[in-house]
């Protein structure tokens, strides 16, 4: 920002230029709003990004967010946004061994296959039958909460009529999600691949009486009003480039390099002290939108900060040469992994691994899942490598608390990836290392993140992805009518910590602008 600009007044400051930060700078500049948007790093997009990690190598991968289900359509209509998704063709893939011999659960590629696919695992069609009821009652109740994201906050008796199921709502809104699960589902690896929707990036048991495992698996299911998780073509940067452009289009100023360190507020008028690379600033607005965690809001504010938050993941990005085969002989690789490839992610597995991490222990057996970007997208990768059949390959895990990391993260990490690679090992044909490219430097092309490092590069509080626990999607006492309202009637929080927050869904920033065109 030149040196003059200092000082300068805006309708509307956003502080942080993730994806939310963004869709609410857009609305509010197609709105007429003067918008400057301030961000710490050299670039827009926060954890929606896209970049080329490994030295010398044209593939650009979505490097911490990777899949789109949140994101309304009414959001990339609203804002004439040039972003497409792509639907994969498979579901999910879950090998395991019965009876001694190496099989899976292939879900997908159409109803007759996917029926076949459970009657092989499980010996008759009593499971797929459960499948599809259950599944019926989670699309119901997506498609009837779905759309209230983008509306004010609805009480939750509203929420619960609205929903019109009450069998549906005691299973999602009111009992630990473990009784509906044991309760459907017989068979101990169809009941692990429910469950694991409930655990992403979310540390909790299918019991817990909190309900963060029921409040997680919610959003992890009512996406789009089916559910479906697609892939951005291009990137996740792909929507982040998309939205920049639509912002500065609209007029919003994008300052990179900036980096806010206060905000002082008498609720009608707002001053932001920012630092660049040449030194302090300060800019003025009538609202201030913080498209950080509330930790970091509190620290801007001069408030008490809030209750700790913790993530419990692992992010790995591989690039292969070529996709490993299978021990299971009757499944396609390019199959298993265009979906989503679940790895010790059975439901004794996951509560094992569970008890494990919170007596502070790395999960033996950690549970992950895996899904290659470029068999749906392959415009990801240079043409190249495209010929030659490289492939990307994500993989997410499960149940690696923060604090698990706290003494030495760099050992921790280590230990933890070599144990996840292995356990994927145990069924493939051969070793995924053999599998590895390898970059400019002849290194191979792997680069795993825990919490802490999420914390130390995206300033996520320790590593949650959501920023805090998940919330429910109807008003709570402090939630206000559209969930991003603070204590200062003129601040804002517009990250995935506020209400309905989380994921790749632009619902913050929309639902904050929205707040401040009403009392415009």
């Amino acid at each position: 920002m030149p040196a003059n600009e200092t000082g300068r007044a805006y309708d509307a400051v956003i502080v942080g230029g993730g994806h939310n930060g963004l869709v609410a700078a857009a609305y509010l500049a197609r709105a007429g709003r003067s918008v400057l948007v301030l961000e710490r790093l050299d670039h827009t997009g926060g954890a929606a990004v896209s970049t080329r990690p490994f030295a010398g190598i044209d593939a650009r991968l979505s490097r911490y967010s990777y899949l789109v289900s949140l994101l309304p359509p009414k959001i990339v209509r609203d804002l004439g946004l040039d972003f497409r998704v792509r639907a994969r063709t498979i579901s999910s893939y879950t090998p395991a061994e019965r009876a001694g011999r190496p099989t899976g659960l292939l879900v997908g590629g159409g109803e007759q296959r996917t029926r076949e696919a459970f009657a092989r695992l499980t010996g008759g069609d009593g499971e797929y039958a459960a499948w599809k009821r259950f599944y019926g009652m989670t699309r119901h109740v997506a498609q009837r909460v779905f759309p209230t994201l983008t509306e004010p906050l609805p009480t939750r008796d509203a929420l619960r009529r609205r929903v019109g199921d009450e069998t549906a709502w005691r299973a999602l809104f009111e009992e630990p999600l473990g009784v509906v699960v044991e309760k459907t589902f017989a068979d101990d690896l169809v009941r692990g691949v429910v469950l694991t929707d409930a655990l992403i990036g979310t540390f909790a048991d299918a019991h817990d009486p909190d309900l963060a495992q029921n409040r997680c698996f919610l959003y992890h299911v009512i996406g789009g009003g089916t559910g479906a998780w697609d892939v951005p073509v291009g990137g996740m940067g792909a929507l982040t480039d998309a939205l920049a452009a639509a912002a500065r289009s609209a007029g919003a100023r994008l300052a990179t390099g900036h980096e806010v360190t206060r905000i002082d507020t008498d609720g009608r008028h707002a001053e932001i002290t920012y630092r660049t690379a040449d030194g302090e600033g300060t800019a003025a607005a009538r609202h201030v939108l913080v498209n950080a965690s509330p930790h970091e809001l509190a620290a801007l504010t001069g408030a008490a900060p809030p209750e700790p938050a913790e993530g419990a993941q692992l992010k790995v990005n591989m690039l292969l040469t070529r996709l490993p085969r299978l021990r299971d002989l009757g499944t396609d690789p390019r199959e298993a992994f265009a979906g989503t490839f679940h790895v010790a992610e059975g439901y004794r597995q996951l509560a094992t691994a569970h008890a494990q991490a919170a007596a502070g222990r790395l999960p033996g057996s950690p549970p992950s899942e895996i899904y290659c970007h470029s068999l749906t997208d392959p415009t990801v990768l240079g043409p190249d490598l495209a010929r030659r059949g490289y492939q990307t390959l994500t993989l997410f895990g499960l149940h690696t608390p923060a604090r698990l990391f706290d003494r030495d993260n760099d050992a921790a990490r280590e230990e933890l990836l070599a144990a996840t690679l292995a356990e994927l090992d145990t069924h493939l044909a051969e070793p995924l290392a053999d599998c590895l490219a390898t970059d400019a430097d002849g290194r191979p092309c792997i680069e795993a993140r825990t919490p802490l490092d999420l914390e130390r590069d995206l300033r996520l509080p320790g590593g949650n992805i959501f920023h805090r626990p998940l919330s429910w999607p109807y008003a709570q006492p402090d939630t206000g009518r559209w969930g991003v309202e603070t204590a200062h009637p003129n601040v804002l929080l517009c990250g995935a910590g506020a209400a309905r927050g989380g994921g790749v869904s632009g619902v913050p920033g929309h639902n904050a602008a929205m707040a401040v065109l009403e009392r415009d």
